[in-house]
This record gives structure tokens, sequence and C-alpha cells, in this order.
């Protein structure tokens, strides 16, 4: 009877929370550096050259062997440069820029295999799981981010862009103000390989779809730079158009460093029609947290 009571209690112990810690890599995809080539979207503007960090951590709940609902926190930081890019007409652009990413998301989980679950406890004659368990998943949910694009000034320091207005936010005929907190869309795949009943690695790749295009500070048309420099200063207009002037701003007037802050009002500075996007590429370490329903009393 004894054997069969201490049986009954390994099969109640379960793994339904699971803490996730991970670490990688970031990368961005908007109006500011990209790939070689004009306005581009999505994978086909990827540029390695800007790739940053990440770190997570985030809590699981398998609520069976197929699904599973996860929260996350993360810290990152993305990047953009046109100078990194060999477009002639991004690098006469000449914008740069650097933003951390402070994400909360909550997202669901969908197991391609079911878990195996093997054994809780090393008992005589009993190894464990029987076979590695390699696991498979898609993943999407929603959440929100805080982000702070700041720009590398001829001085080499880095300035807060928002305060600065680049592209006329608040002013008269320019856009309205933009917020520093916005809602993403992750999406994405993800695998990981149990080393025990409690411990697992694994590796994901997730985008992270957008509700602002201003990441990159950048996303409509160039402001008159005399307004914004006698409302916010030297440091603003400058990079509000910092373009190298190699290239015309406007179809009818040439582009020199004295007229083409002028010329190139009204022009295109960035490309609203697409929203902002940032992608992480992390490793993770999982440990399952067990837990036990106890009973006040044996049930036989």
């Amino acid at each position: 009877m004894v054997p069969l009571l201490v049986k009954a209690q390994f099969r109640r112990k379960r793994y339904k929370y699971e803490v996730v810690m991970n670490i990688g890599g970031t990368n961005f995809l908007g109006d500011v550096g990209g790939s070689d080539q004009v306005g581009t979207h999505f994978l086909k503007d990827f540029n390695y050259q800007v790739s940053r960090q990440v770190i997570g951590i985030g809590l699981r709940y398998k609520t069976n062997r197929y699904w599973a609902i996860k929260g996350d926190l993360y810290w990152g930081e993305v990047g953009g440069d046109d100078a990194l890019s060999k477009e002639p007409f991004r690098q006469n652009r000449n914008i740069n820029f650097k933003s951390i990413i402070l994400e909360a998301s909550v997202r669901f989980e969908g197991y391609f295999t079911k878990e195996q679950q093997g054994h809780l406890y090393r008992l005589k004659n009993v190894h464990g799981m029987k076979r590695r368990d390699i696991q498979a998943y898609f993943f999407a949910g929603v959440g929100a981010f805080y982000f702070n694009p700041k720009g590398k000034y001829i001085d080499g320091n880095y300035y807060a862009l928002r305060p600065l207005h680049t592209e006329g936010e608040g002013l008269p005929g320019g856009p309205r103000e933009y917020s520093p907190v916005a809602i993403c869309i992750p999406l994405g795949l993800g695998a990981k390989i149990a080393l025990d009943q409690k411990w697992s690695i694994g590796i994901e790749y997730g985008i992270r779809y957008t509700t602002t295009d201003y990441i990159d500070d950048t996303s409509g048309k160039y402001y008159n730079n005399d307004v914004i420099r006698s409302n916010y200063g030297n440091v603003a207009a400058y990079f509000a158009n910092p373009s190298l002037a190699k290239y015309p701003a406007s179809l009818d007037t040439p582009g020199t460093p004295s007229n083409y802050d002028q010329a190139a009002t009204g022009q295109e500075r960035g490309d609203p029609k697409y929203k902002d996007a940032y992608m992480f590429m992390t490793v993770n370490v999982n440990y399952k947290i067990p837990y036990s329903r106890r009973r006040t009393r044996s049930k036989f």
C-alpha cells in the first residue's frame, strides 16, 4: 500500500512553470541604415553591422503538452547608420541613431510535438527520460516597449533626438509629437533541448512589428531648418538635416552646403508607409519549477 501511495504522489508532481533566461543580439528594420538599396522592407533591409545586444527573463506556464503562455521582460539596444549603407542617397542623408528597447510582452506558444516529461525521480531500474526531448515551437503575442533614440553629434557625443523635434514635431505645419512608448507584436520560432527533467537550453528568433515609425526618429519630410534652429538651437538643426549635400535636395535645386537646408524643406526624409520593426535572436536557459498538489488525506 505504501509504494502505491508514494507512486501516486510522484504522479501528482508536475512542472508547469518554467523560468527562462535569454541573451543574444538585435537588429533594426526602419528608415535609417539598412541594406545597400533604396527603401526596402523586412529582411531585405537587414544589415548585420548594426546588430546589438539584448538580455531578457521570462516565465512560462504550460497549459498542456502542446500549448503555453509566457510573459517576458527584455532590455536591448537597436541602432542604424546611413554611413554603413553603400546606397548613395542613404549615405548622403547621413542620419544615425541608437536607442534602448525596454519591452514587456505576453505571448502564446504552440509546440509541434508533445513534451516528453519522463520520470521525475531516479528510482531503481528507472533512468529518467528514455530519449532526448527536443521541442520546436512558434509564438505570437502582444507587448509594449519604451524607446529613446539618440544621435551622434559631430563632437562625438550622443544627444536625445525626441526633444529636438527634428521633423518639426509640434511646430506649425509639422507632425504631432510622438510617444516614447508603443505597442509591439512579437512573432517567431524557437527550439529547445532538455538536459534533464528540470533544465533545458534553446534558441529563438522573433521579430517585433510595432505601431510607431519613430524608433529611429525618422519618418516623414524635412521641416524648415531655420525654424528648427530658432526654436531648438544649432544641435537640433544639425540632426534635422546632417546631409553630406552631395546630391540635389530637389529635382531643380543643386545640393550645396549653403542652400541645401532650404531646398530640402518638404522633401522626403523617411518613409511613413511602413512602421519600424526590430528583431531578437537569442539563446536561452530554461529551468522548470516543481510543485506538488498536496492532499490532506490519501485516496486509494
